[in-house]
């Protein structure tokens, strides 16, 4: 990796607080861009880059069928470390200064209804014993609180204390959330049944599968998709949705958009006003 790249890497992680994830996500899409112009136009430093060569790479972007929003994503990644290459005076003047995103159409997140909620919550079955109890507990938690699916995975023994949780956020931001009584009379029993687990690997974590050890993205995403597929039609069934019903049926129920945003750890409250246009259907 050339040093840029590399004093980039560190930037985002180090300075921004980004994940490792993110972090990774926004070098895939500057190796992208490199392995093009390697491709198109030979040894070119990016701190020569015109955007008439970017432009080439929107261009065989779009050719190739890559959506609108994903080109929008690698543009992203790529202002950002021209940014930072302006920051480190490596470049006086960014390519990409004059660029306008390409349009994308707006897609209307449609949230759970209360009634496609309850019969999850209180309709289907449960598997018995470990896996039913600590299922039900992560539905009502997302549904509760709103937290993200990484917040919920993350989420340690010593986050919890019965009545409420402490979460780490995008870029380390850290919130308080309250937990309902209902909710920890539930969280009490989880944490019984998984005492009792034969073997427990990562044991500082709230959430463990039944070998004992900390939950995955997909493990959570298709424990949702699973359980609401019973009770709903709706194209979309995930983690996130969840949090889009939190947010959608507080507010709804009146609840003070403020409240919300902070309780959904929104930087700007644009965010969580996006949720006042939900349907309910």
């Amino acid at each position: 990796m050339h040093s840029n790249q590399q004093a980039f890497r560190d930037y985002l992680h180090l300075e921004k607080n980004y994940s490792l994830h993110t972090v990774n996500a926004y070098l895939k899409d500057l190796g992208f861009f490199q392995g093009f112009l390697e491709a198109e136009y030979g040894d070119v430093e990016l701190v020569d880059v015109k955007y008439g060569q970017i432009r080439s790479w929107i261009v065989s972007m779009v050719d190739a069928g890559i959506s609108n929003t994903s080109i929008n994503r690698k543009i992203s990644s790529l202002k950002s470390f021209y940014k930072f290459l302006l920051k480190i005076k490596q470049i006086t003047a960014s390519p990409l200064l004059k660029h306008q995103s390409l349009k994308t159409p707006k897609k209307l997140q449609i949230p759970f209804s209360e009634k496609e909620l309850d019969a999850v919550l209180n309709e289907i079955r449960y598997p018995d014993g470990f896996e039913g109890i600590r299922d039900k507990l992560i539905i009502d938690l997302f549904y509760t609180t709103g937290i993200r699916r990484a917040e919920l995975i993350g989420l340690k023994l010593s986050n919890y204390d019965t009545s409420t949780l402490k979460v780490l956020g995008k870029r380390n931001k850290e919130r308080i959330i309250p937990v309902l009584p209902v909710i920890a009379k539930q969280a009490e029993l989880y944490l019984h049944e998984r005492s009792n687990l034969e073997v427990i690997i990562d044991g500082d974590f709230f959430f463990l599968t039944g070998r004992g050890v900390k939950l995955s993205d997909s493990f959570v995403y298709r424990l949702i998709n699973s359980y609401f597929s019973n009770v709903s039609e709706k194209v979309k069934k995930s983690p996130h949705i969840l949090r889009h019903t939190f947010a959608t049926h507080m507010l709804a129920n009146g609840a003070d958009l403020n409240s919300v945003k902070e309780l959904l750890g929104h930087s700007s409250l644009a965010s969580t006003q996006v949720y006042t246009h939900s349907s309910l259907s």
